[in-house]
């Protein structure tokens, strides 16, 4: 089967209309990680910690760019994992394994969330069981969206949940009443306030580098730039913009989840442990509308991970265990997953084992998501180097796109900054389950 590649555009309303894999990326990144982290961190610290959000988006950016140019201008013409495999053969053996331990992970704060929002939205009691049989009813049918991994119908969702997040986060957020100078003043002031309340300012910090630099979750916008029919150097100006946009949109949502932590949260010195608790103090603050508002951006944030993940963690793992076909990994064959069982497999295994994390007398949802986030950090350093490795090398990218001196310089800095941050993130979740002591008393 052969498909022909889209028109690259030539206008502004033609560029417009080919964006599509940035959203999508976007709201799977936009998930329970950044509701929850910027809620305690601006809820906690009010905007003095924004500098942190700030330098978690300057590391994804330039972490994704650089994996996109790979994948379109690379002279193999093949996926990133293709190209991590000229480093080793076991290296994208360790990124699938990671893939389908973190694909886990991020569904369960995004399932469990799932189930919250909706029994909140619609107002059911929390202790007969409405969150887990919603968390249950939404993971079938995230499953049923994603099952024959059809971009197309992807990107309409995506679309639609944008929409919901949009009225819903912002509106919140002006609503609440946002302090534009204190937030500047956070951003590039970097200020380091005393510890308050159970989330340190260690930990805080590098859960949020985690959930908005990301790490593995990275990996997943080249393969939705393929399912695009993106190949090839020419819709590299496309793809930037298309990353630009999606980049954009989570600086908004992430700094309107933030305005609401700094400006209703932190007056009050409330200590959230539940999304429930956040939603019960807006609908105290903003009267009864703003609690089920919240719930409904909420939810729209959470339900899109769910989908975003099980997605491109199935084309992930489809394209690994792929790469040692005769064929290309990236041949218009290898991108039609709905005959695929390892896609179906991936995508059944990150939408229903996170479920188990419904059950009774497990973790709450707030702790389960900052320490998750935080150990996301600790694989940036493995993935910092290959992909500075395959970038840079002209055995590998070729000559004409290998990384030039600034490049080369951004990826050294993105590479020490995730062995800090990975450092950092170790002994902050050592701490928290009590392995090692904080030597304050």
């Amino acid at each position: 089967m052969t498909t022909e590649s889209p028109q690259v555009p030539r206008t502004f309303f033609q560029y417009v209309r080919s964006i599509g894999p940035g959203i999508v990326i976007a709201l799977t990144w936009l998930g329970a990680g950044d509701l929850v982290d910027s809620a305690v961190a601006g809820g906690t610290y009010g905007y003095a910690l924004m500098w942190a959000m700030a330098l978690g988006l300057f590391v994804r950016f330039v972490f994704v760019s650089i994996i996109a140019k790979y994948q379109l201008c690379n002279q193999h013409q093949e996926s990133v994992l293709a190209g991590l495999k000229r480093i080793h053969p076991i290296v994208p053996i360790i990124v699938g394994l990671m893939a389908l331990i973190f694909s886990h992970f991020y569904g369960a704060f995004s399932v469990k969330g799932a189930g919250q929002t909706t029994a909140g939205l619609f107002g059911f009691p929390q202790e007969q069981y409405w969150d887990e049989g919603f968390a249950v009813m939404w993971a079938v049918i995230g499953f049923i969206i994603v099952y024959q991994g059809a971009f197309v119908r992807i990107e309409k969702v995506a679309l639609v949940l944008l929409a919901m997040l949009s009225v819903s986060l912002i509106g919140v957020a002006l609503w609440a009443g946002p302090n534009p100078i204190a937030a500047a003043k956070g951003v590039f002031l970097f200020q380091q306030p005393e510890d308050k309340g159970p989330y340190g300012v260690a930990l805080v910090v590098v859960s949020l580098i985690g959930a908005v630099g990301g790490s593995i979750a990275n990996l997943l916008y080249p393969y939705f730039i393929q399912q695009k029919g993106w190949k090839g150097p020419r819709y590299r100006r496309l793809q930037l913009y298309d990353l630009a946009f999606g980049t954009l949109a989570v600086v908004i949502l992430n700094m309107a989840v933030w305005t609401v932590g700094a400006e209703i949260l932190k007056p009050e010195n409330i200590i959230i442990k539940e999304l429930s608790d956040l939603t019960q103090l807006l609908t105290q603050a903003l009267g009864p509308l703003g609690g089920p508002i919240f719930y409904a951006g909420a939810f729209a944030a959470l339900f899109s991970t769910m989908v975003g993940n099980a997605t491109g963690y199935g084309y992930m793992l489809t394209d690994i265990s792929r790469l040692n076909d005769s064929k290309p990994v990236d041949s218009d064959e290898s991108k039609q997953f709905s005959k695929s069982r390892i896609y179906i497999a991936v995508a059944a295994w990150s939408m229903f084992s996170p479920l188990v994390w419904c059950l009774p007398n497990m973790p709450g949802f707030v702790f389960l998501t900052v320490v998750v986030n935080a150990a996301t950090v600790i694989i940036l350093p493995l993935l910092a180097a290959g992909l500075w490795y395959i970038t840079a090398i002209k055995k590998c990218i070729g000559e004409k796109y290998k990384n030039n001196v600034f490049e080369n310089a951004l990826m050294l800095f993105l590479f020490c900054l995730s062995c800090w941050g990975a450092w950092g993130a170790f002994n902050q979740i050592l701490i928290k389950i009590g392995l090692i002591s904080t030597g304050g008393g």
